[in-house]
């Protein structure tokens, strides 16, 4: 038996291997493809980009015909530098180190020397191009915006690097690829598919026709359009609002988790990230470290959230049945909460209960409520994290999930971090008492901020937030058609709703009323410290406003964050109430409110941080907005905004 199982063996495994030498050299030629790259050309047939609509159709981003001037640079032969330098408007420093460059990546393979070149200035070249052997052209689809608005939601397109070259076989030098926003979220859709061809080429480098008769040829496939779920109208009108003021909105539909706006400022117009001077003006948007157009603070900066999250303050009380609706609070301005500490208040003071607490925003009356959650429970590690765990479930103090690249995860203390915090123990509610009123170790973003209005619009659920409405052909993720769930029993949104509900009426927004639309609010600020001269400064508050209307099915939940605009009725509240009257109604009657905020210039603020150099801003298309306002703002000689004492609004 084993004389004959040796013999077999071998034979079968000298069998087994010459069928595959057979496939490879005869069946399968693709490793012929590859070992004859010498004698074949690669050209790439590069699709258009998908085109981006709004949720209402309007047409947002197309495309426009560019050229890229490809080099190989063992093939370059004599050559007219001078001349190739005048036509292409570049200097010879700038030629030989893009030449090295390329002969770094490759002196055999095609990389881009010159990219994005409009149609007037490929012209000239293109009459030469016979001229310069080792040089050709590959016809590209850039971005052609459609509107000067919404630059963070787009994004933009740029050359892939090498890292990513590497890394996906699907990208080569040169090949472009979406960063940020949109663009890169959904960059596998929006790019399509490019085509190959492959060249055979003589002894002498000529062409002389398709390789093994266009086998392995392929075509492009254009890209996928999408819609947005993005507002068009709103977008620009909240970027208009936001001119010359830092901050972000944020405004989601409540039944669906549609993000209707997505606003940061300052921002910038889309279209100067695209062509030859690209690379110029990103290095000025992205060297801006003061003003920061490229920071998306909408989902990016994480503020404490001020008397906003007095509303999940009170939820959670409720729930934890520490309060009720009549449950009483003795507010003296402010209350005592232990020996020596004394937290201020600016409401009319008295005896207040949940209803008037929320509309007066009553820090004794939150503070209390507080204080009664975590009390309630003998340990109070155990009592922070079932407080925490609440808070929690409505998508606070960790990722979302939405469908844009970027993000925070803002912050919702725990009995972890107290305990790292207070190493040696003994701490307790008093300790911790500023998180009532959105202080303390609380954080949120903009975006956190509106989805917790969204939920309590929905008294108790919400879907997560994303951008994407339609792609045609296809089904958007089922995660963003998930319905969550708090832990707060329904019941107990309807005192909070009302109690907001009259924040218009007879609280805080009381003069911020759009007649007609029953607008839910809550105003807030945040206290804010910055760096100046290395000692710790403390600036204006940042201003804060959230919302929903209409109070009986509502159509849309934001939150509004304009830094170093003090109190939260003076600029945040006047914005949200426009941006809502904008979306449902349309129109403006509140024109005075526009005409005050649409005038309202915070660069005196601004101002003591820093910013650009006079010859950048000179040199920028638009300066701190992507627009210009619908009327000249006054030239302000000092900041109208005054100095308020530090009290939770």
């Amino acid at each position: 038996m084993r004389k004959v199982l040796l013999p077999t063996l071998i034979l079968v495994a000298a069998s087994l291997l010459v069928l595959r030498i057979f496939y490879l050299q005869v069946i399968d030629d693709s490793f012929k493809l590859k070992s004859d790259n010498n004698a074949i050309k690669i050209k790439y047939d590069y699709p258009e980009r998908g085109y981006i609509y709004d949720r209402n159709g309007k047409l947002l981003v197309s495309n426009q015909a560019s050229y890229d001037i490809m080099v190989i640079p063992r093939e370059i032969k004599k050559l007219d530098t001078i001349e190739f330098c005048e036509l292409l408007d570049i200097t010879k420093e700038d030629f030989i180190k893009k030449i090295e460059k390329a002969k770094i990546y490759s002196p055999r393979l095609p990389s881009v020397f010159l990219s994005q070149l409009n149609k007037v200035e490929f012209a000239a070249f293109q009459e030469k191009i016979r001229k310069f052997e080792g040089f050709y052209f590959q016809k590209r689809s850039l971005r052609d915006y459609e509107v000067n608005y919404g630059a963070n939601v787009f994004g933009f397109i740029t050359q892939a690097d090498e890292n990513l070259v590497a890394k996906n076989p699907y990208y080569n030098s040169g090949d472009l690829i979406g960063k940020q926003g949109v663009e890169q979220s959904y960059e596998e859709i929006l790019r399509g598919i490019k085509g190959v061809k492959y060249i055979q080429k003589d002894k002498y480098n000529r062409e002389i026709g398709t390789f093994k008769e266009g086998k392995y040829d392929t075509i492009a496939v254009q890209g996928e359009d999408i819609n947005l779920t993005i507002d068009a109208e709103l977008q620009k009108y909240g970027e208009e609002l936001m001119i010359n003021k830092r901050g972000g909105i944020v405004a989601i539909e409540p039944k669906t988790g549609e993000i209707l706006a997505l606003v940061t400022a300052p921002s910038y117009d889309p279209s100067i990230l695209v062509g030859r001077q690209r690379s110029k003006n990103y290095t000025k948007l992205y060297r801006d470290s003061i003003a920061k157009p490229l920071y998306d603070r909408g989902l990016l900066a994480e503020y404490p959230p001020g008397s906003p999250f007095k509303i999940m303050t009170g939820l959670v009380a409720l729930q934890e049945g520490a309060i009720n609706e009549q449950t009483s609070v003795v507010c003296n301005h402010g209350f005592s909460y232990a020996r020596g500490r004394f937290m201020r208040c600016h409401c009319h003071g008295g005896v207040l209960q949940l209803h008037r607490g929320i509309y007066e925003s009553c820090n004794a009356f939150f503070g209390t409520a507080y204080m009664k959650t975590i009390n309630k429970y003998v340990k109070p590690g155990y009592a922070v994290d079932v407080w925490s765990n609440h808070v929690k479930s409505f998508g606070l103090g960790k990722f979302m999930g939405y469908d844009l690249p970027t993000g925070r995860k803002g912050n919702i203390p725990d009995s972890k971090m107290y305990k790292k915090i207070y190493p040696n123990g003994g701490w307790r509610s008093t300790a911790i008492v500023s998180n009532a009123i959105g202080q303390g170790e609380v954080l949120m973003t903009p975006i956190q901020l509106a989805n917790m209005m969204a939920t309590v619009a929905n008294q108790g659920y919400y879907y997560t937030p994303h951008i994407i409405k339609k792609i045609e052909g296809r089904k958007i993720d089922t995660k963003f058609t998930t319905k969550h769930v708090t832990t707060i029993n329904k019941k107990y949104f309807k005192p909070i709703i009302e109690g907001l509900f009259d924040v218009y009426n007879f609280g805080t927004a009381y003069a911020l009323k759009a007649e007609g639309i029953d607008i839910c609010g809550k105003t807030g600020t945040a206290e804010n410290f910055a760096k100046i001269g290395g000692k710790r400064v403390q600036l204006e508050d940042h201003s804060i406003f959230v919302a929903f209307a209409p109070k009986d099915n509502p159509k849309i939940a934001l939150a509004v964050m304009v830094e170093n605009g003090g109190f939260g009725a003076t600029i945040a509240g006047p914005i949200a109430t426009l941006m809502i009257e904008k979306f449902i109604r349309k129109k403006i009657t509140r024109t005075d409110l526009e005409t005050r905020i649409l005038n309202k210039s915070l660069q005196g603020q601004y101002a003591k941080l820093g910013g650009l150099s006079e010859s950048v801003k000179a040199e920028m298309k638009k300066q701190d907005s992507i627009l210009q306002s619908k009327m000249n703002p006054p030239k302000i000689k000092k900041d109208t905004i005054k100095s308020n004492n530090k009290v939770t609004r």
